[in-house]
């Protein structure tokens, strides 16, 4: 028998009030069942919120930098038991173990900065028009908080908003992805262990439209935070609007590698390796666009193929594996259908293409690495997001012209550009629509400390990541103390 994994609410595991379970598998492996967890309902998300509402009202007396000492407890359980929750991940959403120790460090990296904003939640304090008068700002918590995450990043993406939401004194109803959610109760294990209060955080899993859709739609929760695709990121916000909540979307991306003539081929060819192909291309910030300079295009394009063909799939437990498994059959079906979109369209695919689904693949959600050549910006495959090993290279002619083909899809998340050529680098770093661009390196590969998201039809305008995370998961208060002994008008008396 598999085992029984529970939600967790107000400090306790427990069941989903009707009982219904669902299966949780390795892509790698799908004969291979991990789990089952409860498929909650809009009453398990209820009594959590309950919960959170009734820990929020202790835990935002509680001083910041004690919250964060929590937090830095966490993150040092989280260096202790690194490679158990890896390997976790791994046999959860098939990513090779290099990878998950990376997903894992974020949330370290993340619980260690964490921490240390809770001594930084600063104010901003200005004189005021009047005498004898004080102007002061505090940043507060907003209350109960929504947390909707994709199954890609089970650990760090979760971090990224609990561990500075937490810090800033809010209280948390999470609903990880059906993909992923033996990791997200990991997290619940460390933040116990760590000394979090109980109804702090609280775990409800089950289906988005039943849970998800019971998060955003619920009364006491005044701030969601959601990471998924574009479509449903709208339902969420248009659902947030109408309750005038908080909501925080970090959607999808069609991000881009440029590579310049005068580029360190040998480095660029490196960059869109990996940030086509790692992850198994199942990044938001996935290398899914190469805009080639048309003087080095065709040796950049064959050097790619010969190096792509090279690289091994496999079960990502296996020390040699390169590229993992897609994290279920839908969205391998997904990818087939992108495939032969572009195939229609007219595109070349030079390398790749097929289902891997021979030998120790065969029981697993694997995809070639796919290359298409002779894309054009107007063509389905260059415009919108696949989620897959699946690479589409255009050709330009100058920079203006690449960054015109960079900024002609509706997303905004990442971008790159690989040249030698300072002024050609700052250009395409002040020109191109995306929240996070790179000078000579892949579109992959976001550090803790720096501010996450994107533009368009990526996000929002609110950031995960770094100090600007707390802007979102906290409200100004304005106070001013006048100590004049009579009543002043501020401007009508200036």
């Amino acid at each position: 028998m598999p085992t029984h994994f529970q939600n967790f609410i107000d400090g306790h595991w427990c069941d989903s009030s009707d009982g219904r379970t669902f299966e949780n598998r390795n892509p790698a492996n799908w004969n291979e069942i991990l789990g089952t967890f409860p498929l909650s309902i809009k009453q398990d998300v209820d009594r959590a919120t309950q919960a959170a509402l009734e820990a929020f009202r202790q835990w935002r007396f509680v001083p910041a930098p004690e919250r964060g000492n929590i937090l830095r407890k966490a993150g040092d359980i989280m260096v202790r038991r690194k490679n158990e929750i890896a390997a976790i991940m791994t046999r959860e959403m098939g990513k090779p173990l290099t990878e998950t120790k990376g997903d894992v460090q974020e949330g370290i990296d993340t619980a260690f900065y964490s921490a240390t904003e809770g001594r930084r939640l600063f104010g901003i304090n200005t004189p005021s028009e009047l005498p004898n008068k004080m102007n002061l700002s505090f940043r507060v918590p907003i209350g109960v908080c929504g947390l909707i995450t994709p199954w890609n990043f089970p650990m760090a993406i979760p971090s990224w908003n609990i561990f500075p939401g937490l810090v800033a004194g809010n209280t948390f109803v999470f609903k990880p992805a059906e993909d992923t959610p033996w990791t997200a109760n990991v997290l619940a294990e460390i933040l116990i262990e760590a000394g979090l209060p109980k109804g702090c955080l609280n775990i409800v899993h089950g289906a988005g439209a039943v849970v998800g859709a019971a998060i955003t739609e619920h009364p006491d929760i005044r701030a969601v935070s959601f990471t998924g695709s574009t479509s449903t990121g709208a339902i969420v916000a248009r659902a947030c609007g109408e309750r005038t909540k908080h909501v925080c979307l970090e959607m999808g991306g069609k991000n881009a590698q440029i590579v310049m003539a005068d580029a360190d081929l040998d480095l660029a060819i490196e960059g869109v390796l990996w940030g086509a192909f790692g992850t198994t291309g199942q990044r938001c910030t996935a290398t899914s666009r190469l805009i080639l300079h048309e003087k080095i295009h065709d040796e950049m394009v064959e050097r790619l193929a010969r190096q792509a063909s090279k690289l091994r799939l496999g079960d990502g437990l296996d020390a040699k594996t390169d590229v993992g498994p897609i994290i279920n059959e839908k969205q391998r079906k997904n990818i087939e259908r992108y495939v032969k979109i572009g195939k229609e369209e007219g595109a070349n695919c030079m390398l790749g293409g097929e289902v891997a689904s021979i030998g120790n693949l065969k029981n697993g959600w694997f995809f070639q690495p796919t290359i298409f050549t002779d894309v054009t910006p107007e063509m389905r495959i260059a415009k919108e997001e696949i989620f897959g090993p699946v690479l589409s290279v255009l050709k330009c002619r100058s920079l203006e012209e690449a960054i015109e083909i960079n900024n002609s899809v509706q997303y905004g998340l990442s971008s790159s550009i690989y040249t030698r050529d300072i002024n050609v680098a700052m250009q395409a770093a002040r020109d191109i629509e995306a929240g996070i661009t790179y000078i000579n390196a892949a579109t992959i590969g976001a550090e803790a400390h720096m501010p996450f998201g994107g533009v368009k039809g990526t996000g929002n305008g609110h950031r995960e990541g770094g100090w600007a995370v707390f802007d979102f998961y906290t409200e100004w208060k304005s106070v001013y103390i006048d100590y004049s002994g009579k009543l002043q008008r501020a401007q009508i008396d200036v």
